[in-house]
């Protein structure tokens, strides 16, 4: 792989310092220590070169098919939730007034469109070390278990969506439980009344965010018939990657590296300066800021410490700070595990991977896409 420094991807693509720091921390620009002066940092000239060719002008149709697949157009129709305007609308409603009073299990009857109250909670005990060890086993435990999706009525489906939220929230808590959703995973986390308030409003501002990596693989298990459950199975193992649902753990341990630091600010420039890619700030959808990190970091107030960890970030990056940055604040906040983020993420996201598989099956489309093919051929 042939390295470039900072000086000539900044040329090449005509942007600014802080651009070039976002393109880093958001996994499109790869970044390493210089060998021989590790205080600079060097950028990889093919992810330069990609980013450089993004921003030309008209493109064939192959080449727009194919940028749609990272942050491009839209590449299939919905009705559950979209971003405009630096809003997220989640059928019809913004995200921000749904956060301010709605349960977990008023979203799901949203996303849903589920009316009347939820069946009658199951008891299943999973088994595992970990929350998410524990999520795992349950939905790969349903997956041997449950009826295919396909041909099922949408009464039906939303039975099944329903038993496998209360399972999940039961795994993820390690124990079967009662009560709403929230309050009970903040008893497993150790939160009192008001971190309770909290992590319901993070449940609710991250349930759905149209068609992010792991919906993405939840529509496509769902367009085969898979039963809700492998849907869910497919939204999990997406989320388990670093750069989806674990970049919440990244920021956590970023935060925790200023939080310790004697000068914040001298530290935050010199993780910029190491090439580190930054966890948790910006968002390409939302360039004046992730409205979900906003609202969650106003109703939490950090502690002084965290929200000047905070602050020097995004004065070294020109950024704001995304929902995996305010789940990280928030954790530290109050008190919780650093498997608290996973956990929050992964139920809240859940709501919305079983809306996206029933109404990938409203469709009866197989999601089929095509690869261009740039291999060797045949001689002739």
């Amino acid at each position: 792989m042939d390295w470039i420094a900072a000086d000539d991807a900044l040329a090449q693509l005509n942007v600014q310092k802080q651009t070039l720091y976002a393109y880093v921390s958001r996994g499109l620009v790869r970044a390493k220590a210089d060998d021989g002066d590790p205080r600079r940092s060097l950028y990889s000239a093919s992810d330069v070169a990609r980013l450089k060719g993004r921003r030309r002008g008209a493109r064939r149709r192959s080449e727009v098919a194919a940028g749609a697949i990272a942050w491009g157009e839209p590449v299939l129709e919905s009705a559950i939730s979209t971003v405009r305007d630096g809003q997220l609308i989640i059928r019809g409603r913004s995200v921000e007034t749904l956060a301010a009073k709605s349960t977990l299990e008023d979203m799901a009857r949203l996303l849903w469109n589920a009316d009347g109250p939820p069946p009658q909670q199951p008891i299943r005990r999973a088994t595992g070390s970990t929350p998410k060890a524990r999520a795992f086993a349950m939905l790969s435990r349903r997956v041997g278990e449950d009826a295919p999706s396909l041909g099922r009525s949408p009464a039906a489906l939303r039975a099944d969506a329903w038993s496998i939220l209360y399972d999940f929230a039961d795994a993820l808590a390690g124990e079967p439980g009662r009560g709403l959703l929230h309050q009970r995973l903040a008893r497993s986390l150790g939160a009192n009344a008001q971190g309770a308030d909290i992590i319901r409003r993070a449940l609710v501002l991250m349930a759905d965010h149209e068609l992010n990596p792991s919906t993405f693989a939840v529509r496509i298990a769902a367009s085969t018939g898979a039963p809700l459950a492998a849907c869910a199975l497919a939204g999990l193992s997406t989320l388990a990657g670093p750069l989806h649902g674990e970049a919440p753990v990244r920021a956590l341990a970023q935060l925790d590296q200023l939080i310790g630091a004697k000068d914040v600010a001298s530290e935050a420039r010199t993780m910029i300066a190491r090439g580190d890619a930054i966890a948790g700030w910006s968002h390409p959808l939302y360039p004046d800021g992730d409205i979900r990190a906003k609202n969650l970091l106003t109703a939490l107030k950090p502690k002084l410490a965290i929200a000047k960890a905070l602050r020097a970030l995004e004065r070294e990056t020109g950024d704001k700070p995304n929902c995996d940055a305010a789940l990280a604040a928030m954790t530290r906040s109050l008190g919780l595990s650093d498997e608290a983020t996973f956990s929050i993420f992964a139920l809240a996201r859940m709501t919305g991977w079983l809306a996206h598989a029933m109404e990938q099956r409203e469709t009866g489309r197989l999601i089929r896409p095509r690869a261009r093919y740039t291999g060797a051929l045949p001689a002739k």
